[in-house]
């Protein structure tokens, strides 16, 4: 998608759609730049009230132009108080609406709230958001299609918040696809192979077999990848900057391409969507994916463990003691609490590095979806000011997290009788013991977890995102990670 800037009279301005942004009760300044002799801003006025618009976050109007003005349609949503968060929410509108009606060109106008810098790459990422839509398998005359010009009309040129804006969305929509993908599709060896695709000048990657993990002694992502015919991988991803960096940080993901729940089966119904068990390597690669193109002046290592858990006469047992990358003794349980056996050993690999600082993000439990619902990611952490940053990267970017407790009070709950831990602490607080287990493999002092079970993938519409992979926290960490 191409973006340009236009300073033509708004009403002259042609395109598939113009999107008007309305603050809520001020319709009548809003559309004063679309009036003329026949008075099209009075009719649009009547017909809004006819329809209870009247410019509230997420609400919008679309009517053809009639020849009124340059542009077929006009689509009119609301901005509630004009915040650069309703602003970024009206533009995901845009974008959402937009796709619905195959508009290939969308002129975006703000009559009443000037665009600059943060706000102008926030409504460019919104409105991609919102656009986009995972129909690669559906026939071609179902498809809606895809904005390819977007205009922003009024709006004074910023080709560095374009650029910015850009690098998130790539690295979004990167993540968004691999999620959404088939399990056939994106598997160990093949989700490695786009980790090695964005090898180049400041990233180099490695990838280890099943061989070497075996040998290198992760007995978490070995035994939880055994009973798969497809082999596990793990992928090393390192980014240099051109010049000193000003830290180090690794971000560590998990990556289970697809989880039948091993020998714990799970059933039918929940196993319908588990191909998003691995959106926490999606959006490691989709956040390396944007740091290729901003090239941060940050040292970044970023991790995965990729993993089919299948049931099969390999699988790991209930009962059995892993031995983990550490030199932990894990005691199972539970055979579909297998994230946090892949993400140990890739934190404990992580720590060895001597980072400043170890993020991890995991579709970890349900009990993060039960306590917070779809949209909000559990954050876990003992540094307040590394979780600070984070929730105030997470707000920015309008992406929802919120800091859960991390107690020693609950750890007995994983207290084993034959290893040194289990793998789970039972259904009560199950998202706050898988967080204490994870504690236990990593040895850098700041860290945290961020559990994106919720927000990772929506079986239904939700604001302007259509159901399956939302891409949640790439543009977060971007933002985190910093220039």
């Amino acid at each position: 998608m191409s973006i340009v800037f236009v300073n033509s009279p708004v009403a002259a301005v042609a395109a598939d759609i113009l999107v008007l942004v309305v603050p809520q009760g001020k319709l009548a300044l809003a559309l004063a730049d679309i009036d003329g002799p026949s008075q099209f801003a009075g009719t649009l006025a009547a017909a809004c009230a006819d329809e209870n618009f009247d410019g509230r976050v997420n609400g919008s109007f679309l009517v053809p132009s009639l020849g009124r003005v340059a542009a077929k349609r006009l689509l009119l949503v609301g901005c509630g108080a004009g915040t650069a968060n309703d602003l970024r929410a009206a533009s995901g509108v845009a974008g959402f609406q937009s796709r619905n009606k195959s508009a290939k060109s969308v002129a975006l106008f703000f009559p009443c709230s000037p665009l600059a810098g943060r706000e102008i790459s926030l409504c460019i990422e919104a409105f991609s958001e919102g656009n986009y839509r995972f129909d690669k398998y559906k026939p071609e005359a179902q498809r809606k299609a895809a904005c390819r010009t977007l205009s922003l009309v009024g709006v004074a040129e910023d080709a560095a918040a374009v650029s910015h804006a850009e690098a998130l969305v790539a690295g979004q929509t990167l993540a968004r696809d691999l999620v959404n993908e088939p399990a056939a599709e994106v598997y160990p060896e093949s989700i490695a192979k786009v980790a090695e695709g964005l090898a180049g000048e400041r990233i180099s990657v490695k990838v280890w077999d099943e061989t070497k993990i075996r040998d290198a002694g992760m007995g978490g992502i070995s035994g939880v990848g055994q009973g798969s015919d497809r082999p596990p991988r793990f992928v090393h991803m390192s980014y240099t900057p051109v010049g000193p960096a000003t830290r180090h940080i690794a971000l560590v993901g998990k990556g289970v391409t697809f989880d039948s729940g091993g020998l714990s089966l799970k059933p039918s119904d929940g196993m319908m969507t588990m191909r998003c068990d691995m959106a926490g390597a999606a959006a490691v690669i989709g956040t390396m994916k944007a740091v290729s193109m901003l090239n941060p002046s940050v040292k970044i290592d970023a991790i995965f463990g990729a993993v089919e858990n299948m049931p099969s006469g390999k699988s790991y047992k209930l009962g059995d003691i892993l031995k983990m990358y550490s030199g932990k003794r894990v005691e199972i349980h539970n055979t579909d609490a297998e994230g946090r056996l892949v993400l140990a050993d890739c934190l404990a690999y992580a720590s060895q590095l001597n980072p400043d600082v170890v993020v991890d993000l995991a579709t970890l439990t349900g009990a993060a979806v039960v306590a917070l619902g779809e949209w909000y990611t559990a954050l876990y952490s003992r540094e307040d000011s590394l979780s600070a940053e984070l929730l105030a990267a997470a707000g920015e970017s309008g992406e929802a997290a919120w800091r859960m407790p991390l107690p020693d009070l609950y750890r007995d709950k994983i207290k084993a009788e034959w290893g040194e831990t289990k793998n789970t602490g039972g259904r009560n607080g199950g998202s706050i013991t898988a967080a204490l287990f994870l504690s236990d493999f990593v040895t850098t002092k700041k860290w945290a977890h961020l559990d994106i079970a919720g927000p990772a993938f929506l079986d239904s519409t939700l604001m302007h995102y259509c159901p399956g992979g939302t891409g949640t926290m790439v543009r977060s960490l971007c933002r985190w990670i910093g220039p």
